[in-house]
């Protein structure tokens, strides 16, 4: 948990007021289901099967656990888990000793994209999160093939600054400790 952000807050959309909150225990279902409602994560394992449950429920201990990241969720009115995303302060040497504030696992639930849920929070990142955070730079990557959402971030006003590169160490699927 980064302790500096206050939570829950209300995230206002064109359409709905939604409650931005951390991720708890309980959540592991929804949280499962929204990373599979994605196909290029479903294409890479994230298929929300019960198998998977020991994996993913280790995975939430150790993100919130860690006082680096936030695992966080968004709910609409009837208490539905409707979106997710991890935030990681990442304090650096470079840029004068600049924080960094990645994001990281955006996923809005299918049926509510392009209704504002991922604009809102995106928003709440860069206005609240960072500063709270003493972050200088908020960063994300994105799939090379995830053109649409390319376009959301920058009309966000992010910046397609960097080339990433990633590594696979294991394919194999992560198992509990």
């Amino acid at each position: 948990m980064i302790a500096a952000l206050a939570l829950p807050v209300t995230l206002t959309t064109p359409r709905q007021e939604l409650v931005l909150r951390r991720a708890r225990p309980e959540d592991l279902d929804a949280l499962m289901a929204l990373l599979s409602d994605d196909p290029i994560s479903a294409a890479r394992g994230d298929r929300a099967e019960q198998d998977d449950l020991p994996a993913y429920g280790q995975a939430l201990v150790e993100v919130t656990e860690d006082p680096s990241n936030d695992l966080l969720l968004v709910e609409d009115a009837a208490g539905a888990v409707i979106a997710t995303m991890q935030l990681t302060r990442i304090p650096g040497m470079a840029r004068r000793g600049s924080t960094r504030l990645l994001v990281e696992a955006v996923r809005v639930s299918s049926s509510l994209r392009s209704g504002g849920v991922g604009s809102a929070m995106m928003r709440w990142v860069t206005d609240v999160a960072a500063p709270a955070t003493g972050s200088s730079i908020v960063q994300l990557t994105s799939d090379e093939a995830r053109v649409d959402a390319h376009r959301f971030y920058e009309r966000l006003g992010f910046v397609g600054s960097h080339r990433g590169f990633k590594y696979a160490v294991d394919a194999a699927p992560r198992r509990a400790r």
